[in-house]
C-alpha cells in the first residue's frame, strides 16, 4: 500500500509466478504506449478485463472468477498454445492444491457458455499440448 502512495502504479506480492509477472510487465508497456485497451473483441465475444465481463452478440455471460481467468489468459494468447501447467500456474498459488482435471472442466464450462450452438469452436485441444484460443482479436 505505502509503494502505490508513494508513486508506484503496481506491484507483486512475492511468491509470485512468472507469467503474472510478464503479464504485468505488458501492460505496462501497452500503458506507456497509449493504446491500453480494456475491451478485447474475438468477433462475437466481447471481454472487459476493467469490468471483468462478458458478452457473447451482446448478452452477458455469466463466468465463475476461474472460468473468467482461463478465458483471459487463452484470448490474450490468442493464436498460442497454451499448456495445462500453464493454466495451472496462471490460476493457482504455488502451495494450493491442484485437480488435473479442473483445467478440462473449466475448458467445457467455457465451450457451453461460449459457444452454446457449436458453430464457433473457440477453443481447440491439441491432443497432448494444451489449448489455443482460434478466434482472432478485432
Amino acid at each position: 500500500m505505502e509503494g502505490l502512495e508513494a508513486g508506484a502504479d503496481d506491484y507483486l506480492v512475492k511468491p509470485f509466478h512468472k507469467e503474472e509477472l510478464l503479464a504485468r510487465a505488458r501492460a505496462l508497456v501497452r500503458r506507456m504506449g497509449g493504446w491500453t485497451q480494456s475491451r478485447l473483441e474475438c468477433g462475437p465475444i466481447a471481454i472487459d478485463t476493467g469490468a471483468k465481463l462478458v458478452q457473447l452478440s451482446g448478452q452477458p455471460i455469466e463466468l465463475t472468477a476461474f472460468e473468467y481467468r482461463v478465458l483471459e489468459y487463452l484470448v490474450t494468447h490468442a493464436g498460442e498454445v497454451i499448456s495445462k501447467t500453464q493454466l495451472t500456474e496462471h490460476l493457482y498459488n504455488e502451495d494450493e492444491e491442484r485437480d488435473s482435471n479442473v483445467i478440462e472442466v473449466f475448458i467445457r464450462r467455457l465451450r457451453a457458455k461460449l459457444d452454446p450452438g457449436n458453430s464457433l469452436n473457440p477453443i481447440t485441444t491439441l491432443r497432448g499440448a494444451g489449448y489455443r484460443w482460434d478466434i482472432p482479436r478485432s
